[in-house]
């Protein structure tokens, strides 16, 4: 039996329908896992034999985190939030987390992961970070990699991509500031933003804010890496 990895979706506005990028779902089924979409339950009770079924969580990208996560105002340059989706992840990480069940997050679900793990966060970077950026929002195709990254030497990401600077694609305007006290820095971008980050305690619970899985074009390619292992971990009871 292959992997259950439970997925959440994003959400517009108006409540009306989910929403989900195929590569996500590709990349899972592609690395041996079988994803299964979660829905956002008004109780979270309610899906929490759902989630006992599942053998690891992957948090995808997505709209802006509500600030009240990390006791913080709306700064102006806030986007789009899905309250409902904020709601779900909130409550089900640390389901996942206490379990010792493997997580991917990827960019907002990078985010995501940090916050709900006592980190906290940029809610713009062009407006809030201290120092002078590079361009973290390409214009750009989807699978062209338009920056470089910094990765942690001995962190599971170095493992997994088996390099120590690697280029990525980049697609965000929020950023985590700091991490929670059980999690440690794997990459940083030239300007020092944070790139990746990874549990100290957990067997595998990784975060990455850009977008891997619109870069498996190859077998040996390290974004299919970092799925295959967390598939592989999901497979380790």
């Amino acid at each position: 039996m292959k992997p259950i990895v439970g997925v959440t979706a994003s959400m517009e506005v108006d409540g009306m329908e989910y929403k989900m990028n195929v590569r996500n779902i590709r990349a899972i089924e592609q690395a041996g896992g079988i994803p299964v979409i979660l829905p956002y339950y008004s109780d979270y009770q309610e899906i929490a034999a759902l989630l006992d079924k599942m053998d690891g969580l992957y948090l995808p990208g997505g709209y802006d985190i509500d600030p009240s996560l990390f006791q913080e105002e709306p700064n102006p340059h806030l986007g789009t939030i899905i309250p409902e989706r904020d709601r779900l992840e909130k409550e089900i990480i640390p389901h996942f987390l206490d379990k010792d069940k493997p997580v991917l997050g990827v960019c907002r679900g990078c985010q995501i992961l940090n916050v709900v793990t006592g980190g906290t966060m940029y809610q713009d970077l062009v407006s809030q970070y201290p120092k002078p950026l590079i361009q973290h929002t390409q214009k750009a195709a989807f699978h062209h990699r338009s920056h470089a990254i910094s990765v942690s030497p001995a962190s599971l990401l170095e493992k997994l991509v088996q390099a120590t600077e690697i280029r990525v694609n980049s697609y965000h305007h929020q950023a985590n500031r700091s991490l929670g006290k059980d999690f440690m820095i794997s990459a940083v971008a030239g300007d020092g933003v944070i790139e990746a980050f990874e549990s100290k305690k957990h067997r595998f619970v990784l975060g990455v804010q850009w977008h891997p899985e619109g870069l498996i074009n190859h077998p040996d390619d390290p974004s299919l890496a970092i799925y295959r292992r967390f598939i592989q971990a999901c497979k380790e009871k």
